[in-house]
């Protein structure tokens, strides 16, 4: 059942309330998020932070829930979280550079999230000044995971999914992904406590305090539950998408994302970023243009994919990648992230007639402003290039017909007989 977002408020917005769109959110998160990382040595103020958050989460919860079973799910969840603090403390500091001052909620709390011109989330990101921890020195991954604990709650499941791979793509920052499981219980007890501590006129509204008790007790249940959820260990399974440009990767790789939740990673973006970096050189470097498409960003482009897929499944999250990998040893480096850590992985061959590639690339060359011609001689290299795959290769492989109606249909059941998703 949806639950209703606590944090909504029954009065009109105000005239300075602001609409964000997801992709407006997430484009606005990420670069608040990079301007305002403090670039310094932040890392016991980070841990300090999270120990206080930790502590008054589960203080507040323990005076609240007085229940049996609310205690026994409580102490679970407080040992599990103290134990990832441990664990993790070498993670957290090495992130400790991209730490920043507060949340993005305190400087943006008249922003709003919507979809379809509906308010999703009263405030953008699911925080509001009541919340634990709000303006203290934290990591990035608080503001993204209490985002998207707000949309669980929302009922907008796909959504969540679809905020977590746009967020990833934008920033850059994959890896966040192997601490996102404990800052999603966090988020998920923070909000838990923010329902049971805003007992204001506004809040009750025409309640009594007893009526409002009992709805946010459940709410704050809701919370421990979804907690448990993000608490469970995952076995994440990669999946490699192969094939030359047209073949509908791209298309169909995009359907994963929402409906597995996987998170896609693309060639195309990592090879720009990995570029941007190569003819922006540090401080005291020369600068060099570099072709993005030469040899060695090339391979340093599917480096960075290998290194994005190890964090994304120690992070427990599927993963899914979208590119060419026309050689058998760009495929294998991809695939032993997977094969090293004992996680299943599956290589699709998307794959379509001549006649429709080469139409597929003269509808694409109109889009990226490039001849006819140009796309066709991609093309014609991408084949010439492409390494048939070996029987080891074969063990793991599917092979999608993208021409075919129920394509996107028949790609889902493929990876759910192959490989068993979170």
């Amino acid at each position: 059942m949806t639950q209703r977002d606590p944090k909504a408020s029954p009065h009109q917005a105000s005239a300075n309330t602001q609409s964000l769109t997801l992709d407006s959110l997430i484009e606005t998160l990420s670069e608040w998020q990079e301007h305002h990382a403090t670039h310094s040595d932040s890392a016991s103020q980070l841990l300090d932070s999270l120990a206080r958050q930790i502590t008054l989460c589960l203080g507040g919860l323990g005076d609240a829930l007085q229940g049996d079973e609310d205690q026994r799910r409580l102490k679970a969840l407080g040992g599990w979280l103290w134990e990832s603090v441990e664990r993790l403390t070498p993670q957290i500091e090495t992130r400790a550079h991209r730490a920043l001052p507060c949340s993005w909620a305190r400087d943006h709390g008249d922003h709003r999230l919507i979809d379809d011109n509906q308010v999703l989330l009263a405030q953008a990101v699911g925080r509001v000044a009541e919340q634990c921890g709000i303006d203290a020195c934290q990591d990035p991954a608080e503001d993204l995971a209490s985002l998207l604990v707000g949309l669980k709650m929302a009922g907008r499941q796909e959504l969540a999914r679809d905020a977590l791979d746009r967020y990833l793509r934008h920033s850059g920052d994959y890896p966040i992904a192997r601490l996102l499981s404990f800052y999603l219980v966090l988020a998920s007890l923070r909000a838990a406590w923010a329902a049971l501590h805003q007992q204001t006129h506004e809040a009750l509204g025409e309640m009594s305090p007893s009526s409002w008790m009992v709805e946010h007790l459940g709410l704050a249940r809701g919370y421990l539950s979804l907690a448990e959820q993000y608490a469970e260990f995952r076995f994440p399974p990669l999946i490699i998408g192969v094939g030359v440009s047209g073949s509908g990767k791209s298309r169909f790789t995009r359907t994963l994302v929402t409906g597995l939740g996987a998170v896609r990673l693309t060639s195309y973006s990592e090879r720009r970023r990995v570029s941007e970096f190569k003819n922006n050189p540090q401080q005291g470097e020369s600068a060099c243009p570099v072709d993005k498409y030469s040899p060695e960003i090339t391979a340093a482009t599917y480096q960075r994919l290998a290194d994005c897929i190890g964090w994304l499944l120690d992070g427990g999250i599927p993963a899914c990648v979208d590119s060419t990998s026309l050689t058998r040893e760009q495929r294998r480096l991809l695939w032993q992230q997977a094969e090293k850590r004992g996680l299943p992985v599956l290589l699709v061959s998307f794959e379509a007639d001549e006649t429709t590639l080469r139409r597929r690339l003269g509808k694409r060359a109109v889009r990226l402003g490039m001849t006819e011609a140009e796309c066709l001689a991609l093309f014609d290299t991408q084949r010439q290039a492409f390494e048939p795959f070996d029987d080891e290769e074969r063990l793991h492989l599917v092979r999608l017909d993208t021409t075919a109606d129920n394509a996107a249909e028949t790609l889902a059941s493929l990876i759910k007989e192959n490989v068993r998703f979170c």
